[in-house]
């Protein structure tokens, strides 16, 4: 007969197995041009899975929303710090957090400060201008402790190659001017409905 304490590490082990989440599908990386076109999503710090890093993004700083706006991405396609703004709506936003949910896909998630403004936004194909592309070895630097998890060690796989190759002068001319914030952003286009999301977890 087994004895009680064999069943509890079972039950232990089955109910974290059961709590383990697989990686999204894995998506070939877009082309590094000027413009691409990319899946959007919004996200908002008051979500459950968010309030342990109460307003703070992946590199320790205070999500943005004004002049210049937060959103997570891969950083293995969108360094952090890259710059880009959203085309038509005519916001800026900065790469400076990631998540679980966009590791390996062509997704980039924009922080919303209320809630009703996430659920608003849902998931839209949106045209980007990238205003300047962030740096690969402080992004790899930044991940690098956090490799246990599964997440930051696909992003780190796509890092990786990056630290030897720079971006061709072709797609990123440099130097870039420093970013001017645009004017109150322009009306979204009626043809792009709110699609509901479900709520992912940022980071791990």
């Amino acid at each position: 007969m087994r004895h009680p304490s064999s069943f509890l590490v079972l039950g232990a082990l089955l109910l974290l197995g059961g709590c383990a989440r697989p990686l999204p599908p894995w998506e070939p990386p877009l082309a590094r041009t000027e413009v691409q076109r990319v899946r959007t999503t919004a996200y908002f710090d008051g979500e459950r899975d968010h309030r342990r890093y109460t307003n703070h993004n992946a590199l320790g700083t205070t999500l943005q929303t004004g002049p210049l706006n937060s959103a997570a991405a891969d950083w293995g396609r969108w360094p952090a710090g890259t710059v880009f703004r959203l085309l038509p709506a005519g916001q800026t936003y900065i790469i400076d957090d990631y998540g679980w949910d966009l590791a390996g896909r062509n997704t980039i998630d924009l922080y919303m400060p209320t809630r009703d403004q996430m659920d608003c936004w849902g998931m839209r194909p949106m045209d980007i201008q990238i205003l300047q592309w962030g740096d690969p070895r402080a992004s790899f630097d930044t991940l690098r402790p956090r490799a246990s998890y599964a997440h930051v060690a696909r992003m780190l796989k796509e890092l990786r190659p990056q630290l030897d190759s720079p971006i061709a002068p072709s797609v990123c001319p440099a130097p870039l001017a420093p970013v001017v914030p645009m004017g109150p952003a322009a009306p979204l286009a009626p043809s792009l409905p709110a699609v509901p999301l479900e709520p992912f977890e940022p980071r791990s």
